[in-house]
């Protein structure tokens, strides 16, 4: 586990209440979305996709609300029909999680809230996985960056 301090960013993003087992569903048609409204107003990326949840929930079948955004330059305008917002830096406990989607949950998230739970430290409700290195929902290898958000 390590604690950092994420970057000042704007991004580019959708909401959904969902579950989790929904995302993989939601995900590729919301990526277009998001890509389509890129390459209309001309946005500049600037970072890897991130994805926020609040208040995860331990099983596939809760709904909970959840956020898919892009990093984007900051526009001097945007008018269109997805939300443009700065994302403020906080401090977040984190760990990569390297391998394929089916370990995420256990190899992943697991140990993280295990080694926060032995901390000192307390969680907001508010979670982020940046995907550094993606090769599709079924590919052999993944680089995500998971965070819990961290309160005071």
């Amino acid at each position: 586990m390590n604690i950092v301090e994420t970057a000042d960013m704007w991004v580019i993003s959708a909401k959904k209440r969902l579950c989790i087992h929904d995302i993989k569903d939601v995900s590729p048609g919301l990526t277009a979305q998001i890509e389509a409204e890129i390459d209309r107003f001309g946005l500049e990326v600037a970072g890897p996709w991130v994805f926020i949840s609040h208040n995860l929930p331990e099983n596939g079948r809760e709904l909970f609300d959840w956020e898919m955004c892009r990093p984007i330059r900051k526009p001097a305008r945007y008018d269109g029909a997805l939300t443009v917002r700065r994302l403020e830096p906080v401090m977040a406990a984190s760990t990569r999680y390297q391998g394929t989607m089916q370990g995420l949950f256990t190899k992943g998230y697991g140990p993280l809230l295990k080694d926060i739970s032995f901390s000192r430290h307390v969680i907001s409700g508010e979670s982020r996985e940046v995907y550094h290195s993606w090769s599709g929902q079924k590919g052999p290898y993944h680089e995500i960056e998971i965070q819990f958000v961290l309160s005071y």
